[in-house]
Order: structure tokens, then C-alpha cells, then sequence
């Protein structure tokens, strides 16, 4: 077992937030230059020659600094050792693989330190659009080096919501006219992170989200006053044997009660 203290998480924000500038730097150099492209999960899933480089990099820079950690990357093979770790890294070295492949800027390397279940450190860079998030278990969460807060509810606007159309058409009508539905965001960690800077008043995420896509920005969310629940309103647990979850939502401590009122009711 691990034995990490709370006063290692400074650090190891620290380490984590050189990682993905590294890695987010090289996979840029392959950014809108038609990076070799193969397809996993019997289809569904690209993976780029960027993907792996960049996992490459991680790999490479995190565990050689931290060998006492866990592993779990979407680009290498889970080891059901990481259940034997209080601490391990939770990385996507391209989250918005499918953006990243069509050109669009909205994709980020996503890290976090995750102790017992539960993120301490997380980092989102986003090379393309010059942006990083950053947050650890205290203080605020960070952009671009400074503080961020989700939005505050306002019944003189529409809810702003990233969610699939099938997912709001089945609000009762009174609540669905509160929504205003945003464009399509494709990746889930950096969606999360634009409920975190309030550009998003919330979002919904479809069933099989997967613990690399939300661990970082999870951190990130609730340091900036906003939560990332299932549909019982509890908080996610990662590093468990199966890495994919439900239904989620993500908004403001204070709008969570009445979404998630509305969302057990569909």
C-alpha cells in the first residue's frame, strides 16, 4: 500500500502540471497535421498517433517520479494492480480524441493524483486553446493561474447546458424552457471545466463516462463551488475494478438539488 501524506499533493500538483504541458506540447506538434488514426472498442473509439505519444510521455515522466503509484491511462492496457494502491495517476492524454482528429481546438491532456477513491490534484491543459486548469484538495481552482467559480442562478436568463437532446427533451416542459442547450463540447473533462469557469451552467453525462475523463476536472469543478454527482446526488469513487459510470450531472452546489430533482423524474 502507498503511504502519501497531504503534504505531498503540493507537489505532486506540481509534477503533474509539468507532465501534461510536456505532453500537451507534443501532441500539439501533431495537431491539424492528419496524425495516424486506428480504431478501438470494435469500432467506436479513435485513437490517434498523438494519443500515444503523448501517453508515452506521461508514462515515462510520472512513474519514474512517483514508482510507489498506481497507473490508469485510456492508452495502456488497465493493470488490476492499481487496486493495490492507495495513490495512482488517472491520465487521458487526449481527451477529445475525436475534436482533435477534425481539427477543433476543445481537447486537453487530463491528469489527476487520486488518493483512496478520491482526486487530490488535477490538471487540464488545453494546448491549443492556451488555457490550463489546475486545483488540489485546497484553495481555489486556477485558470491560467487564476481563481475560478461556476455561476451563480439567475431567473432573469436561461440555465446554459451542454447535454444530448434526448437527455432534455424529457424534462417536464416548465423546467426544459429554462435551458438553453450549448453546442456540442467534445471533451467531457473540458466541458467539465466550463461549468468550473462558468461558461456552463451545468451538464449532463451520458452513461460510461469513464474515470480519466472526469477524475482531474471532477477536482477542478468542486473546487470552483460546483459538483460532479450521479443521480442519487453522491459523489463519484474512483480506482475501482469497473472504471465506467452512470448517468451523471455536473453544475453549481446550488442548482444540483432542483436538476437533480427533475432528472430522476425522466
Amino acid at each position: 500500500m502507498d503511504t502519501a501524506t497531504q503534504a505531498d499533493w503540493t507537489a505532486d500538483l506540481q509534477l503533474i502540471r509539468d507532465a501534461a504541458r510536456q505532453a500537451g506540447e507534443i501532441a500539439l506538434k501533431f495537431f491539424r497535421r492528419s496524425p495516424e488514426v486506428w480504431w478501438k472498442n470494435e469500432g467506436r473509439s479513435p485513437v490517434s498517433a498523438a494519443d500515444y505519444a503523448a501517453n508515452e510521455c506521461l508514462e515515462s515522466v510520472l512513474r519514474s517520479a512517483r514508482p510507489g503509484y498506481g497507473w490508469l491511462s485510456e492508452e495502456t492496457d488497465d493493470d488490476v494492480a492499481r487496486l493495490g494502491h492507495d495513490t495512482l495517476f488517472v491520465v487521458d492524454p487526449i481527451d477529445g480524441t475525436r475534436g482533435f482528429i477534425n481539427g477543433l481546438e476543445m481537447w486537453c491532456v487530463s491528469i489527476a493524483v487520486v488518493h483512496r477513491g478520491r482526486p487530490v490534484a488535477g490538471v487540464l491543459v488545453a494546448p491549443a486553446l492556451e488555457e490550463e486548469f489546475c486545483a488540489g484538495v485546497s484553495g481555489d481552482a486556477l485558470k491560467n493561474g487564476r481563481p475560478i467559480a461556476v455561476s451563480l442562478p439567475d431567473p432573469a436568463r436561461r440555465q446554459k447546458f451542454a447535454a444530448a437532446e434526448e437527455m432534455v427533451s424529457k424534462f417536464e416542459p416548465g423546467f426544459r424552457a429554462t435551458i438553453e442547450r450549448a453546442k456540442h463540447v467534445p471533451s467531457l473533462a473540458y466541458r467539465l471545466a466550463m461549468v468550473a469557469d462558468g461558461r456552463l451552467d451545468g451538464t449532463l453525462v451520458k452513461r460510461n463516462s469513464h474515470d480519466w475523463d472526469l477524475a482531474a476536472a471532477d477536482l477542478i469543478l468542486a473546487r470552483a463551488g460546483g459538483q460532479l454527482v450521479d443521480l442519487d446526488g453522491a459523489p463519484l469513487s474512483y480506482n475501482r475494478p469497473e472504471v465506467t459510470h452512470g448517468t451523471l450531472c455536473a453544475a453549481g452546489e446550488s442548482r444540483l438539488p432542483e436538476i437533480l430533482d427533475h432528472l430522476r423524474r425522466i
